[in-house]
């Protein structure tokens, strides 16, 4: 199992910066997406690598993250559209941007560096905060809303489905017991009791129900499976969809959905099996490509990181 690293202190560096370049090939006169700007470093590459006439818009729902990248792209001006909106309104940003089509897709998924590193955001149990774990302000439903109010069976399944943890009934029934909670080190002291990990085990034992709270506080999965499909949607002729994930139920979508559209669909039920649907892209690597040991010293949040890139037909 794939965890995501974001409890590790880690500089806001780009994963996979390089390999991102070199996966979607920018070029002047082309038009790149950036779904999930974070701080803007590899949408700063893109558009570098594109210059002079390169263009790209940039998603992300979260205020803090899009003032941040906006200050570090404000040298290359109208070249950069950035809107502080969901990835899964993709098709609708095209729309009103007058974009038929982009060259190059980015999809970085996963919570960033700067949300964990800030306390008052509520996604580590390694600084006391709220419990929050909200990408965007304007999200309804927040952590606390979920750890103290949900029924335990409700509570234990999200556990189990998207932090994988295996000891996800006895977390729940302790959450239950302790509720009220309101701090991230309230939780993670709860957890941290009634779910004792191996010794030699990295991992702290409120790892992966941390991660299943964010997951599903930010309807997460239900997001990639909506997004892909616009993604390939947008993509024009020779166009590149780029997706970094950080752990095994992220790229376990990602490998699924771009495998099926590499390959002609068959109709089984037909006696001459015909082909129903066309391959519409091409892998461009068959194993997911990942960060270097160099890279990882450098952020520790990268250990984690895949990368799977296709191409449009």
């Amino acid at each position: 199992m794939m965890v995501s690293s974001g409890e590790a202190q880690s500089p806001h560096i780009p994963v996979l910066y390089q390999e991102i370049l070199d996966a979607l090939q920018p070029q002047p006169g082309k038009r790149y997406v950036d779904c999930t700007l974070g701080a803007g470093g590899h949408a700063a590459g893109l558009l570098q690598a594109s210059a002079p006439s390169g263009r790209l818009l940039g998603l992300d729902v979260d205020p803090g993250a899009l003032a941040i990248a906006a200050k570090k792209l404000e040298a290359f001006g109208r070249r950069a559209h950035l809107v502080q909106a969901s990835y899964t309104t993709l098709s609708v940003q095209l729309a009103a941007l007058g974009w038929e089509h982009a060259d190059g897709i980015l999809l970085d998924l996963g919570a960033s560096s700067m949300q964990f590193d800030a306390p008052a955001r509520g996604f580590s149990f390694m600084q006391d905060g709220p419990l929050d774990m909200r990408f965007s302000p304007e999200g309804m439903l927040t952590a606390a809303d979920i750890v103290n109010t949900w029924e335990q069976d409700e509570l234990a399944d999200i556990l189990f489905k998207y932090g994988e943890e295996r000891r996800s009934r006895q977390i729940a029934g302790a959450i239950i017991q302790a509720r009220p909670l309101h701090t991230t080190a309230q939780l993670a002291d709860v957890i941290a009791k009634a779910a004792k990990g191996p010794k030699h085990s990295r991992l702290h034992p409120a790892t992966l129900s941390f991660q299943a709270l964010r997951i599903a506080v930010n309807a997460e999965m239900q997001a990639i499976e909506s997004v892909l499909p616009q993604a390939l949607a947008a993509l024009a002729p020779h166009g590149r969809l780029a997706v970094i994930s950080f752990h095994s139920l992220e790229d376990r979508i990602v490998k699924h959905f771009l495998r099926h559209h590499s390959r002609d669909q068959h109709n089984p039920h037909h006696p001459k099996n015909p082909v129903i649907e066309k391959a519409s892209i091409k892998l461009i690597n068959r194993k997911p490509l990942l960060p270097t040991e160099e890279e990882i010293r450098q952020n520790p949040r990268a250990r984690s990181a895949k990368l799977r890139v296709a191409e449009k037909l």
